[in-house]
């Protein structure tokens, strides 16, 4: 039976120790599934219908969340990738979800807020742990 001592470092300190192992877990989970909604678009993978080649903006906003996502999962130039990848979404939000209401709930644009406040969150950070750029 172990007991707890005084020497046992805090539950916080040790989480602390983590966090860049975690913030990069995240970024490439979330990066994954960005990536995916540029897959529905160009191939109408895993599900729905791809968008018609060139179509505007849709197969070019496919072509983007692809690109981008796979950069930022990579960790590779990830500020840049990050930067132009939640402007996009900014875009998206502000063009699609809002003429239809204020509350990103109400109007289905809770997705695209949250994207955009990640990625420009990555801006800042940076891709933190399991990133191709901190390989070199």
């Amino acid at each position: 039976m172990s007991t707890i001592t005084a020497t046992s470092a805090p539950i916080e300190t040790r989480l602390a120790s983590k966090s860049d192992l975690a913030f990069g877990v995240f970024r490439i989970l979330a990066a994954l599934m960005f990536a995916m909604h540029g897959t529905v678009k160009l191939f109408g993978w895993p599900t729905g219908q791809a968008a018609a080649v060139g179509a505007w903006p849709m197969w070019w906003a496919g072509i983007l969340e692809v690109v981008l996502g796979a950069m930022i999962a990579a960790g590779l130039a990830t500020r840049v990738a990050a930067f132009i990848a939640s402007g996009m979404m900014a875009v998206a939000y502000f063009w699609v979800h809002f003429p239809r209401n204020f509350w990103p709930y109400v109007n289905e644009g809770e997705t695209a807020a949250l994207y955009s406040f990640f990625f420009l969150t990555l801006v800042f950070t940076g891709p933190r742990a399991l990133a191709v750029s901190q390989r070199f």
